[in-house]
């Protein structure tokens, strides 16, 4: 019998693309970038939400519109941003729009950008059971829906991970070794979807790859929220500081040819990954790095690049 957890499964595949550079275009040259990645082969794509990019929901909206059968995904949707019933409201009108092909990606973000928005950033277990609760008891008056939206946690600490497995359909962890995706996968069981971004530098240049990577990982090792993530795995403080170790900077953000990317792709899926998502990353802001996801495409094997 064919679960929800199958169901997601086959909608995402094996492989798929996240972009920052989807919300950094105009609505119609992301949409017609949506249509290159379906073109090449790609069946999902995921995008993120943060102060002063697109709405996500709306966002999401646009982006179906420009494909005809890749899914996607909330990379991840702010609770913070809009309350639970309006969250899976919108979840709900863009399942019934494109059917099998909106993933509801949410999480508790962090507290600076909480507080950014005016809020107040409260515990995350107790702050996302307490919204998954109100997402279920949330009215809906639209045409009835075979069955809710598929919804995966932002999780990268054991206790959400366990919220993930418990009251969603699983995790979508972000910048994140390959050792996370093994413990990711024993916390979650085997059932749970688990979907995990990886970052990427397509770069035959080794210097120049580096400091691409470092530029990006700074972001994210100054956000406590990823530094702590990487201590709990044993990374130590030295190793966190700054734009991170070199040992620490490779094991988050692989670079050199495709493929050493295809590579990195199936190490995350050997210990326990069922979807990647590779963001590669390029100095424009708005690149939706065509060429760079045709050439990895070409670079994985056959067995990634079936659904």
């Amino acid at each position: 019998m064919t679960t929800r957890h199958d169901t997601l499964r086959a909608t995402l595949g094996r492989v798929g693309i996240w972009s920052f550079g989807l919300q950094a275009n105009r609505a119609a040259d992301a949409q017609a970038g949506i249509a290159a990645y379906e073109g090449l082969g790609y069946s999902a794509t995921w995008f993120p939400e943060s102060i002063g990019s697109k709405e996500a929901l709306s966002h999401a909206a646009l982006l179906l519109a420009g494909g005809s059968r890749m899914a996607v995904a909330t990379g991840i949707a702010n609770i913070y941003a809009r309350d639970a019933a309006a969250m899976i409201s919108g979840a709900r009108t863009l399942a019934e729009a494109y059917p099998g092909r909106f993933v509801l990606g949410i999480g508790v973000s962090h507290a600076p950008s909480v507080a950014a928005r005016g809020g107040i950033y409260g515990h995350p277990i107790q702050t996302m059971t307490a919204y998954l609760d109100a997402m279920d008891a949330a009215a809906w008056s639209g045409p009835a829906l075979p069955d809710r939206p598929p919804v995966l946690l932002a999780a990268l600490g054991p206790r959400m991970l366990e919220l993930a497995a418990e009251r969603a359909d699983g995790a979508h962890p972000y910048f994140v070794p390959v050792e996370h995706t093994r413990i990711a996968r024993e916390r979650l069981g085997p059932d749970p979807v688990l979907a995990v971004e990886v970052t990427a530098v397509l770069d035959a240049d080794p210097s120049r790859a580096r400091v691409t990577a470092r530029a990006f990982a700074t972001r994210y090792l100054a956000t406590v929220n990823y530094a702590n993530n990487l201590r709990r795995l044993g990374w130590s403080d030295e190793d966190v500081a700054g734009g991170g170790s070199d040992r620490l900077l490779d094991a988050v953000v692989v670079q050199g040819d495709a493929a050493a990317i295809a590579r990195r792709v199936r190490e995350h899926l050997d210990a326990g990954a069922d979807h990647v998502c590779v963001q590669l990353r390029s100095a424009d802001a708005t690149d939706l790095c065509l060429e760079a996801y045709a050439e990895l495409w070409d670079a994985l094997g056959e067995d990634l690049r079936r659904p």
